[in-house]
């Protein structure tokens, strides 16, 4: 089997119960874009798969990247794309930042807490806080391991009459800043409604070239002593953190021409201090919600070395 009639089979099937579709008009379009246009094979399945998204007027949540549908406490989603039912707790409601999101907010469950996305044309019922539901058919989403959930059409909601215990899964951690890793600083994110990514040299992963909207974000490494901790301080945090706003830090880089000297004045002010931070854990990552300045600076790069070594 070619390596286009395998992606095209694949793409067939995830849009069979939506679009009559068939295997040869997929590898095709797969084929003109490959062997014609000498386009790379994942940017051309990318292509061919957003023509039948808007040809059947689906989000790409819609649709099935394979596999069954399983039960998961919210704590275990650690995996992109992948359908799940799941039974939470609505915790908390918050306001929409575009026309296309109908609700967006927190749920809860045992073992932890998640966001979650009910798009505005999905003509789902709404959710209110502090209920308790069985939402058949959500699928997960995940960015900086970050992950999430989405309702779409084709998630089921079902009311229960129970009560919850919503699980505390955050974490507290003190230690030393030993690193500041790539991709910190004054970023730039896809403005797309509801997709929060990391521009990598103007294009989004999920949306190709775009013109991104700054942001602050500083991907950290604490050394407790006896381990290293990855972290995340999004952009309230940061600026807690360095004293740095984003109106200062877009005037900083347009000054120097150049958006690095955010993130190396980021690193002079920052490592071989010592922070104890809290919040949420997403993957590998624990997401600053609370931070506290301890005593003193560190050699940050002796440190580092001796924590790479354990």
């Amino acid at each position: 089997m070619t390596d286009v009639r395998q992606h095209a089979e694949e793409i067939q099937e995830q849009f069979s119960d939506h679009l009559d579709v068939t295997v040869d008009d997929v590898a095709s379009r797969l084929d003109s874009l490959v062997n014609e246009y000498r386009v790379p094979m994942e940017e051309a399945r990318r292509s061919v798969v957003s023509h039948y998204l808007d040809e059947a007027g689906l989000e790409r949540d819609e649709i099935r990247s394979g596999g069954g549908t399983e039960e998961a406490e919210l704590a275990d989603i650690d995996t992109d794309e992948q359908w799940l039912n799941v039974t939470a707790k609505v915790v908390d409601l918050w306001e929409p930042r575009s026309d296309a999101v109908g609700q967006v907010g927190l749920l809860g469950d045992e073992s932890g807490t998640i966001k979650f996305t009910k798009w505005a044309k999905s003509d789902l019922p709404e959710l209110e806080e502090g209920k308790v539901y069985r939402l058949g058919n959500v699928v997960t989403d995940e960015y900086q391991g970050d992950y999430s959930v989405k309702l779409n059409r084709t998630t089921t909601i079902e009311e229960l009459d129970r009560e919850m215990e919503v699980g505390d899964d955050s974490e507290e951690i003190e230690g030393a800043l030993v690193d500041i890793q790539s991709g910190s600083g004054l970023i730039k994110r896809c403005p797309h409604d509801d997709c929060t990514r990391v521009l990598q040299n103007g294009r989004c992963s999920e949306h190709g070239e775009v013109e991104g909207e700054f942001d602050l974000r500083i991907k950290g490494v604490l050394d407790d002593g006896v381990d290293v901790h990855e972290v995340i301080f999004d952009e309230g945090a940061t600026e807690e953190l360095t004293g740095i706003s984003l109106d200062e830090a877009k005037q900083m880089a347009m000054d120097a021409l150049d958006t690095t000297v955010v993130a190396d004045e980021m690193r002079e002010e920052t490592l071989g201090h010592y922070y104890r931070v809290s919040g949420p854990t997403m993957g590998r990552y624990l997401l600053v919600d609370e931070m506290e300045t301890l005593t003193g600076p560190v050699d940050a790069e002796e440190a580092l070395i001796k924590a790479r070594s354990i």
